[in-house]
């Protein structure tokens, strides 16, 4: 993988946030210049409290680029983002964040990420980029704000969404442990002063609860933070595993590489049940479900029926993977199936064509 090339994209006016907002994006290119025949470029979106590093850095030794290297070894322009109110991007003040503003600001990246790939003028010396098929891949919350991107303005030619439920993402707890509570916020409820859809069973639950940040703070000090065992797999590193927990927790200093310093509120409606039902419904493209065997997706085999409008739906569970996937022991059979996807898809689009 040659040298990443590092970018920030205006999408002020996409947003619509009333003040500048940019996003930060790596562009990744394949080291000998040939790309896959047909081209792809991969859009890759973290999940909440990540940043765009998860795509581009190894995290069990840091000596490779991680995925992106992956994917640009085998022909692939990988362009990792930050949403809004992640890592570089821009970071509004308050509740100015919502899935649809985040989503749109997503699309407004890659179409101009498009242009200047498609125009020869992302980097001195790269040649027009034509007929290529566009993928977005999306973990986590990542994947919740390509599934509203996807459905609201069709922005990729198939869509990846990695640890992400179209039906009602939960993240489990170690059997034997206190269930972690999740709110159920409606995306018509304003975050300055929201009606928790569930608040009687949020209030007999006798885990952490999500947003509690003192009491998730609390528990893993007390021992294992409580989304350990679902996000690392136990064969992982201890002393990374450690390290990424601890950003969980807040008292990670300074945080790792991967991590994002803020999270925007609205990451809150993501884990309601059917958050993003109409826009999963309304997709077009092929899209792949990925997970890991330990993952924040309750049935995997049930998704597809999320997805009633696309024409190609595919299931894939990782062995020996947790919910943060790229730091899997396994991560390189995630990896592939994820590049042989994304060629086939590309390879289906020209015979269409």
């Amino acid at each position: 993988m040659k040298a990443p090339i590092e970018l920030t994209i205006d999408v002020t006016e996409a947003a619509g946030l009333g003040i500048p907002a940019r996003t930060a994006v790596t562009v990744c290119l394949p080291d000998d210049g040939v790309l896959a025949d047909p081209p792809v470029i991969c859009f890759a979106y973290p999940g909440g409290g990540y940043n765009r590093r998860y795509y581009t850095y190894d995290m069990l030794d840091g000596s490779a680029g991680g995925e992106a290297a992956y994917h640009c070894g085998r022909g692939w322009i990988v362009v990792a983002c930050d949403h809004l109110g992640f890592g570089e991007s821009t970071i509004p003040e308050g509740n100015a964040l919502d899935l649809d503003n985040v989503a749109a600001a997503n699309d407004a990246t890659v179409r101009e990420v498009m242009t200047r790939l498609e125009s020869g003028t992302l980097a001195p010396g790269l040649a027009p980029v034509t007929g290529a098929t566009r993928i977005g891949i999306g973990q986590s919350m990542g994947g919740c704000f390509t599934v509203v991107a996807q459905g609201n303005y069709e922005t990729f030619d198939a869509v990846g969404i990695l640890g992400y439920s179209g039906i009602h993402t939960v993240v489990p707890t170690r059997p034997g442990q206190p269930k972690t509570a999740w709110p159920w916020i409606s995306r018509r409820q304003s975050l300055d002063s929201p009606r928790v859809m569930n608040a009687a069973a949020m209030a007999s639950a006798e885990g952490a609860k999500l947003g509690d940040g003192e009491a998730l703070r609390k528990a893993a000090q007390g021992g294992e933070h409580p989304f350990q065992w679902s996000f690392h797999y136990d064969d992982e590193p201890a002393d990374i595993v450690a390290l990424d927990m601890a950003a969980s927790a807040g008292t990670a200093d300074p945080l790792p590489i991967w991590r994002s310093a803020t999270t925007p509120p609205c990451g809150v409606y993501m884990v309601a049940p059917g958050a993003v039902a109409l826009e999963a419904a309304s997709i077009l493209v092929p899209v792949l479900v990925a997970v890991g065997e330990r993952d924040v997706v309750p049935d995997p085999w049930a998704e597809p029926k999320a997805y009633k409008s696309a024409i190609d739906i595919g299931v894939y569970v990782c062995p020996r993977m947790a919910h943060m996937h790229n730091f899997a022991s396994t991560r390189l059979l995630f990896w592939e199936h994820i590049q042989s996807w994304g060629d086939r898809v590309a390879r289906m689009r020209a015979i269409a064509v």
